[in-house]
C-alpha cells in the first residue's frame, strides 16, 4: 500500500519549491532523476545574480545564466497549474490508485491562482531581462566595430 498523494498539496508544493524538484521528491520519491535535475538551472541562475552583484551588469556570464532560473521558476509555476487543474478523477487514476476518491477543493485553485501571478512576472522579467541585455551588447559591439 502506498501513501495517498494530494493534489492540494503537491501543487503548493510546486509553487513553492517547485523550481529545486520538490515536488517530484513528493510525487515520486528521491530516487526521481528529474527531480534531481529540476535544481540545475536554478542553482546556476543564482549564481549568475550572485555574479552580477560581485562583479556588475558587464558579465556576460552572469547575463546568459540569470535567465536559466527564470525558467526554472516559469516551469515550476507551469506545473503547479497543470497539477491544480487536473481533475480529480485523472488526478486519483495517476497517483491514488486506491481508496476513496478525492475531493482538491479551493486549496488547488488558490495554489493555481498564485502560480499564475509568479509564473506570468517572473516569465515577463526573464524575457525582459534577456532582452534588454542582448540589445545593450548589440549596441556595444556595433560601437566597437565603427571605432
Amino acid at each position: 500500500m502506498h501513501m495517498r498523494k494530494s493534489k492540494t498539496l503537491t501543487t503548493w508544493i510546486a509553487v513553492i519549491g517547485g523550481s529545486m524538484g520538490l515536488h517530484r521528491f513528493y510525487l515520486h520519491g528521491f530516487r526521481d532523476l528529474w527531480g534531481w535535475l529540476y535544481p540545475l538551472p536554478t542553482l546556476l541562475g543564482l549564481y549568475g545574480v550572485r555574479r552580477v552583484q560581485e562583479l556588475g551588469q558587464d558579465d556576460m556570464l552572469s547575463w546568459a545564466l540569470i535567465p536559466l532560473a527564470g525558467c526554472a521558476i516559469a516551469a515550476a509555476m507551469l506545473t503547479a497549474i497543470v497539477y491544480g487543474l487536473m481533475a480529480d478523477e485523472k488526478w486519483d487514476a495517476r497517483y491514488n490508485t486506491d481508496g476513496p476518491a478525492t475531493h482538491s477543493g479551493w486549496g488547488a485553485v488558490m495554489g493555481v491562482i498564485v502560480a499564475l501571478l509568479i509564473g506570468a512576472g517572473v516569465l515577463m522579467a526573464t524575457i525582459a531581462f534577456s532582452g534588454q541585455r542582448y540589445f545593450e551588447y548589440q549596441i556595444e559591439e556595433g560601437r566597437k566595430i565603427s571605432q
